[in-house]
């Protein structure tokens, strides 16, 4: 169900679109408060994206169009939805892009779409928006959304002309797609199109320039947290993958038949479900944890109370205690409130001749570095 507003300024539509982009979060995740989404003064969202030298930069994000064909039942914009429908056209969106980008406001894009008549039409305009940037000398950081269903062609195009693409996965199997969507196909339209665009960056030429994420939707089917990490595992050890993101859904969004509507948890504890599938994907890729050792429930779930990384410390006693003075970065890195920023200065300062006696000497004394010292001896 739609209502179409026929005359709407540029900048209306824009803000209409920037704000359904909100949905899609595979940009957004933050390690740190300045890492967070913010809007701007003109209702716009901008996403911070740290630099190599460690200065934050700004994307402008937004939705091409959001009508769109697909049912999806955890999604506000799915064709049945009683939404304002309005699209942008390549034009409209390249200029206005640019006028922020000029004005220094942004530096980079990323643009998602809904469904307009067909995965490829919708992948045409997209793709001939960032043509539109790249000729009039554009450069810098374009992120583009890859359709479910697209073809190699369509996604060959965006691959040439992007910093970074995305195809949401959505949820970890069949069986938990299948409560999300019917008008698409799990294996067809989003399994084999991720394995597609992971093959062509990797036999591309610019295999080390271009990035490849996704996302799951956390909550809204009935799949578990070991089953999402088990998906995430293969998508960057098998796929090679950059990032996997998360996006918890939210009660009253969906339709009411929804597994996510029927669950027992708060909208706050599904947050911190999101939470915990970050602090586990952080495990993986920077403390050296591998599958076997995340710390489940019986249920298949993470716990909701205490961090993966607490918890495996709390199963594992024999482990410990970490000896500060000697023990390498991988036992340190298993302590509770160390992470690698504080494990490259013990280690920094060991190979100055520093013997270690207290955490102070490493940083302010906080709640994370008091739970550490429970963890290791400084005696030796």
């Amino acid at each position: 169900m739609t209502y179409i507003t026929k005359s709407l300024e540029t900048v209306d539509k824009l803000k209409i679109l920037s704000q359904d982009s909100q949905y899609d979060l595979a940009c957004s995740c933050a390690t740190s408060q300045g890492e967070h989404r913010r809007r701007s003064k003109d209702d716009k969202w901008v996403y911070p994206v740290p630099l190599s030298g460690g200065r934050p930069t700004f994307l402008f994000k937004t939705l091409f169009s959001n009508h769109c064909l697909n049912n999806c039942r955890y999604c506000p914009l799915r064709s049945d939805a009683l939404v304002q429908r309005l699209s942008l056209s390549p034009e409209e969106l390249s200029k206005i892009f640019m006028s922020y980008y000029r004005a220094g406001k942004v530096s980079g894009l990323f643009l998602s779409s809904g469904v307009l008549k067909s995965p490829d039409n919708t992948m045409e305009l997209i793709n001939r928006t960032a043509l539109l940037l790249r000729k009039q000398r554009f450069g810098g950081y374009i992120h583009l959304k890859i359709i479910p269903g697209a073809s190699e062609a369509a996604v060959r195009e965006s691959l040439a002309l992007a910093s970074a693409v995305s195809l949401n996965i959505e949820a970890p199997n069949e069986e938990s797609f299948k409560k999300l969507s019917t008008s698409k196909k799990y294996s067809r339209d989003i399994v084999s199109k991720i394995e597609m665009i992971s093959r062509l960056i990797k036999t591309g030429r610019d295999a080390r320039r271009l990035k490849h994420t996704t996302q799951f939707i956390v909550g809204a089917s009935s799949e578990t947290d070991k089953e999402i990490v088990d998906s995430s595992w293969n998508l960057y050890h098998n796929l090679g993958l950059n990032r996997v993101y998360f996006s918890s859904y939210q009660r009253g969004v969906g339709l009411a038949g929804l597994p996510g509507e029927r669950s027992e948890l708060s909208n706050k504890q599904m947050l911190i479900r999101e939470h915990r599938l970050y602090q586990t994907d952080w495990l993986i890729r920077r403390y050296g944890f591998k599958l076997e050792d995340i710390p489940f429930e019986s249920d298949g779930n993470l716990s909701l109370t205490v961090d993966p990384k607490e918890m495996w410390a709390k199963r594992h006693p024999e482990f410990f205690p970490v000896m500060v003075n000697k023990d390498d970065s991988s036992r340190l890195l298993r302590v509770p409130g160390l992470g690698p920023v504080m494990v490259d200065r013990i280690t920094g300062l060991r190979n100055q001749g520093i013997k270690i006696k207290s955490l102070n000497q490493i940083g302010r004394q906080n709640k994370l570095l008091k739970k550490a010292e429970q963890y290791l001896v400084f005696n030796s």
